[in-house]
C-alpha cells in the first residue's frame, strides 16, 4: 500500500511531513516490522537534518533537497518488459524490478535455484521470516542516521536476497530500480544474506527512465542496503547510480562479514545533481574486503563517498581504490576511514584516493584516514588530486592523436582501472562505453 506524503517547505517540517500518512501494514507476519518501523519513528522525533555545520556533512549541501517538494508513487508506470528491456544484465537468471519504489512482479524473474530466495519481503517472510528479523534494521543502523531512520520508518517492501549454506550461484542477481516519475521519493530497500560458505554476485542498479515532459524534473532516492555473509561465505557487490541529472541519490551500505568471509565491491556514481553514498564495512576474524569506487561528474554536481571499513578483530585484510574524475563545475568529495579496533592485531589494509581535476573550476575534496588501537598492524593510505601528465597527452600527441583525442584516452584509462574490477562481461562492456562517453562529452 503506498503512502501519500510530501517534503514541503520550509526544512523545518521536512520530517513532520514526510512521516504524514504512513502506510498501515498487516499485524502478521509484519509484526516484527512494524516494530520496526516504529522505532525508526522514534528516533526521528529527535533526529535532525544535516546541514553544512555537521563535520560528516560539511561538504554536501542539501538544502536543495529540502526545498523541493516529493511525494511516494501512489501507483507504478506502467511499463513493458520492452521499455527497459536495456537496463538488463544478460548474465542474470534471477532479476527484481522495482518501479518509483513499487515492487513489479510482471518484470522480475527468479530461477528455481533449490532453497535459494530471491524475492520481495512480503512473499520471503511467508518462508523466512526469522532470517528476515534477525538481520532486517539489524545492520545499516539508524539510531543517528537521518536518512537511514526514514527508509526503516518506510519499509514495506524490500529485495531480499537469501543464499543457504555452501550454495553457490554462479549467475548474477539483478537488483534494478527504475525512477519513472517526477516529484516522486521512493524509498528502496536490500537485504543479502549469504549463509556459511556461500557465493553469490549481486547487482544493484538504479537508473531512469527518461520520458520528455520531465526531462529537467527532480526525483528523490533514499536507499538502504544491508549484507551479511556468514563464515567462509564470498559475495561480489557491485552498484551503479546513474539516476537524471535533476535527481537526488542518497543511500547508505552496512556489510557484516563473518569470519574468513570475502567481500568484494565496485561501486560506481554517475548520475544525480547530489549523491551520497555511506558504506560501513564490518570485519570478523580473518575476513577480507576489496572496496573499490568511481565517481565521474560533470556539470553542476555534487558525488559525496563515505566509507568505514572496521577491522573489529584480528588477521584481517581490507583493500580499498576510490577514483574521482570531475569536469565542468562539479565537486567530489570522498572520506574514507580505517578503524583497527584494541585487540585486532595482524591488520592489514591499504587505502588510495586517487582524483582527476579536468577543468579549473572542478574540485575535490578527500580525506582518507586511519584509526589505530592495535600495534602489531600494517596500514597505509594516500590521496593524489592532479591533472591530466602534460607528458602523457605529449607522447599520444606525437603518436599521431589530437589533443582533444589523446585527453579523453587518458581520462577514459583512469576510470576503466575501477571499471574492469566488474566480474560481469556484459555490464563491464557498457559500462566502459558509458565512462568512454562521458569522458569525451567532458572534454
Amino acid at each position: 500500500m503506498s503512502t501519500v506524503t510530501s517534503i514541503r517547505r520550509p526544512a523545518a517540517g521536512y520530517l513532520e511531513t514526510l512521516l504524514a500518512g504512513q502506510p498501515h501494514l498487516p499485524s502478521s507476519p509484519m509484526a516484527s516490522i512494524n516494530a520496526l518501523r516504529a522505532e525508526a519513528v522514534t528516533r526521528l522525533d529527535v533526529l535532525t537534518l544535516p546541514t553544512l555545520r555537521d563535520e560528516e556533512w560539511r561538504f554536501t549541501d542539501i538544502s536543495r533537497l529540502t526545498k523541493l517538494s516529493f511525494s511516494p508513487a501512489l501507483s507504478a508506470s506502467h511499463i513493458e518488459a520492452a521499455d527497459i528491456a536495456h537496463f538488463y544484465i544478460q548474465e542474470a537468471t534471477n532479476r527484481l524490478v522495482f518501479v518509483d519504489g513499487i515492487y513489479a512482479p510482471l518484470l522480475s524473474i527468479a530461477a528455481s535455484d533449490s532453497g535459494v530466495v530471491v524475492s520481495n519481503l512480503p512473499t520471503a517472510l511467508a518462508t523466512h521470516a526469522a532470517v528476515i528479523e534477525a538481520h532486517l534494521g539489524r545492520h545499516a543502523v539508524f539510531r543517528d542516521n537521518v536518512f537511514a531512520a526514514l527508509n526503516t520508518a518506510f519499509v514495506h517492501d524490500a529485495a531480499v536476497i537469501v543464499v543457504p549454506r555452501n550454495m553457490a550461484l554462479s549467475a548474477p542477481v539483478h537488483l534494478l530500480f527504475i525512477a519513472t516519475q517526477k516529484e516522486v521519493v521512493s524509498t528502496p530497500r536490500c537485504l543479502v544474506v549469504a549463509e556459511s560458505g556461500s557465493t553469490l554476485t549481486v547487482i544493484e542498479d538504479y537508473v531512469v527512465l527518461f520520458q520528455p515532459r520531465w526531462l529537467e524534473e527532480a526525483h528523490f532516492t533514499n536507499a538502504a542496503t544491508e549484507i551479511v555473509l556468514e563464515d567462509n561465505a564470498l559475495v561480489r557487490h557491485i552498484r551503479i547510480q546513474r539516476e537524471g541529472a535533476q535527481a537526488f541519490h542518497i543511500a547508505n551500505c552496512a556489510v557484516t562479514l563473518g569470519r574468513s568471509s570475502n567481500y568484494q565491491s565496485v561501486s560506481v556514481a554517475l548520475g544525480a545533481q547530489i549523491s551520497r553514498y555511506n558504506l560501513d564495512v564490518l570485519l570478523a576474524e580473518g575476513a577480507e574486503c576489496a572496496v573499490d569506487g568511481l565517481a565521474l561528474i560533470g556539470a553542476n554536481q555534487l558525488a559525496d563517498t563515505h566509507t568505514c571499513i572496521d577491522h573489529a578483530q584480528p588477521h584481517a585484510i581490507s583493500r580499498q581504490l576510490h577514483k574521482c574524475i570531475v569536469g565542468g563545475s562539479a565537486h567530489a568529495v570522498f572520506n574514507g576511514k580505517v578503524l583497527v579496533r584494541q585487540g585486532a592485531q595482524h591488520t592489514d589494509s591499504g587505502q588510495s584516493s586517487r582524483n582527476l581535476l579536468l577543468t579549473g573550476k572542478a574540485h575535490v575534496d578527500t580525506k582518507p584516514q586511519l584509526e589505530i588501537f592495535a600495534d602489531d598492524v600494517k596500514c597505509a593510505h594516500g590521496a593524489t588530486i592532479g591533472q591530466l601528465d602534460s607528458e602523457e597527452v605529449f607522447y599520444l600527441k606525437s603518436r599521431g592523436l589530437s589533443d582533444s583525442v589523446a585527453r579523453n584516452l587518458l581520462t577514459y584509462a583512469f576510470g576503466a582501472e575501477i571499471i574492469e574490477r566488474i566480474p560481469v562481461a556484459s555490464l563491464k562492456h557498457r559500462l566502459e562505453q558509458t565512462v568512454l562517453e562521458q569522458t569525451a562529452s567532458q572534454s
